[in-house]
């Protein structure tokens, strides 16, 4: 048996890492500003992430949903603090997509409908639900069919169309406010309190898709925050648990649960709380939502500079660097010549999604290492 080839591999095997560093098999020594597509939050191996995950396994790593687990409570609790969320629940699983299956699942609970509203240029996850709800053809099979339709991402005037035609057909809409495979394109603040005020006028559901955006990646909690808009339900991963499997949806007090409503097997485990615990206590001791708005303000300051780049969007620490399609091979100069490791958004934006530890250093030595290769190009 060998693995299903489903993933384009770099040839670099990672051996060690620590902080914004990983190091390869051959000991060459690279700095991680993707962070494995925005999961690792708070550095590779942060001490107490790694004593807290070793205590918890040393007295149990897991059981199902079918007892008692204060952990769980102490997340909810500070989930709650740190976010500001303080008046939802949380429903605890394993992964984005898991999470926002979740969400449209509880939407449609809520007001017995199955219309969805997506947007051009989503990516919401691959499974059935939440992939249904990704613009991307190529990877939503004939099995994946759902009520989902399509507008144009930022367009008011669109959405408005949208509800006086079909408004009380509507179950949810559901959006990143940085689309994130979509390449690094930011909601308005007009377009999200746009999508509240008809989600309210037709009780649909407001689905804020947090899970790349989110978890302090901004500078403020969710990314949705800086819009002054509630959303109904916010879905969340990714950094949750800096490359542990967690994932959430912080749920409004609007819904109202009964048992067997949800139901995950690994959701919410002892050692998944135990990670999503660390991250949560690190981002607070460390002041990390601060660092992540003034080292992300400071990148997109100075990449705006940058004679040979088309475009810079992006706010905090989630960046996207539009090229020119002659220079996309410039990635690629950075990872095999600078060992520095970003993202792309297809074919020609890099994509910027350091741990929120990021610093004014590492920031510098990028832009360095950038401008050289862009001179040469």
């Amino acid at each position: 048996m060998k693995p299903f080839d489903v993933y384009p591999l770099n040839p670099i095997e990672i051996t060690k890492a620590s902080g914004l560093k990983v190091w390869d098999n051959k000991g060459t020594e690279y700095l991680d500003l993707y962070g494995g597509h925005a999961v690792i939050s708070i550095g590779h191996t942060h001490p107490h992430y790694v004593k807290r995950l070793t205590d918890q396994l040393n007295k149990v790593a897991f059981y199902s949903n079918s007892i008692e687990n204060p952990l769980q409570i102490q997340l909810s609790n500070l989930l709650g603090q740190i976010s500001g969320k303080e008046e939802y629940d949380l429903f605890l699983c394993s992964s984005g997509a898991e999470a926002n299956e979740n969400a449209l699942k509880i939407a449609s609970f809520y007001n017995n409908r199955k219309k969805i509203i997506a947007f051009k240029g989503s990516f919401h996850g691959r499974t059935s639900l939440a992939v249904a709800c990704t613009d991307n053809p190529k990877i939503v099979s004939p099995a994946n069919a759902h009520d989902v339709d399509f507008l144009p991402f930022n367009d008011l005037k669109a959405l408005e169309t949208a509800f006086e035609s079909y408004g009380n057909d509507v179950s949810s809409v559901i959006v990143e406010s940085i689309q994130g495979v979509g390449g690094i394109k930011v909601a308005t603040p007009e377009f999200l309190s746009k999508i509240r005020e008809l989600c309210t006028q037709y009780n649909a559901v407001f689905i804020a898709d947090e899970v790349q955006c989110g978890y302090g990646r901004t500078g403020e909690f969710y990314a949705q925050d800086y819009s002054n808009q509630l959303a109904d339900l916010y879905t969340m991963a990714k950094g949750m648990g800096n490359g542990f499997p967690v994932g959430g949806v912080a749920i409004s007090s609007k819904f109202k649960p009964w048992h067997g409503m949800l139901g995950t097997t690994f959701g919410g485990s002892h050692l998944a709380c135990a990670a999503a615990l660390a991250v949560l206590e690190i981002i607070k001791e460390e002041n990390l939502l601060q660092n992540a708005a003034e080292v992300g303000s400071y990148l997109l300051e100075e990449l705006k500079s940058f004679d040979k780049i088309s475009v810079v969007r992006g706010r905090g620490l989630m960046i996207g660097i539009e090229l020119p399609l002659e220079l996309n091979q410039i990635r690629k100069d950075l990872l095999f010549k600078d060992h520095i490791f970003t993202g792309v958004a297809n074919p020609n934006v890099i994509r910027l999604l350091p741990s929120l530890t990021v610093s004014k250093k590492d920031a510098n030595f990028f832009l360095e290492s950038l401008n050289k290769r862009l001179k040469e190009a």
